[in-house]
């Protein structure tokens, strides 16, 4: 439980510092038979660090029930 715990604290601590993922995918342009343009087209994934603090304290809570049952 403990080690659930800590690898959520590292998780929401994460997404409170990194708030956007930034990933690239390929578009076709142009497609004339043997000519083929394409461009690198650039995609965001944003989330708000409420998100991460909200993991945080979830496992805190977790961490903190598993040492008072020893």
């Amino acid at each position: 439980m403990k080690t659930l715990a800590l690898i959520l604290l590292v998780i929401g601590l994460g997404l409170t510092i990194f708030t956007t993922f930034t990933y690239f995918t390929k578009e076709k342009i142009v497609d004339i038979g043997e000519l083929e343009i394409t461009a690198k087209k650039q995609n965001n994934l944003n989330w708000s660090p409420l998100i991460g603090i909200g993991v945080i304290a979830v496992g805190g809570i977790l961490y903190w029930q598993s040492t008072k049952k020893q």
